[in-house]
């Protein structure tokens, strides 16, 4: 069984860092409702928490300039 690392760091209200072993990211939402994610590694996750046991979530990659 791997061991993981993750740790998450409460900066403002509503605007999260967090670590892992691979990427640094930052989460701009609330707990419940629209969140918005950007890692270090390129990607970009909205997400949006349903009542209950639903939920909605969109992952791209950013695209870099030449």
């Amino acid at each position: 069984m791997p061991i993981t690392f993750r740790k998450s760091i409460r900066i403002f209200p509503g605007v999260r860092l967090n670590l892992n072993g691979k990427s640094v990211s930052f989460t701009f939402g609330f707990r419940s409702g629209l969140k918005r994610t950007y890692s270090s590694t390129g990607r970009v996750t909205t997400s949006c928490d349903l009542p209950g046991p639903l939920g909605w979530r969109h992952t791209r990659r950013r695209r870099r300039g030449n």
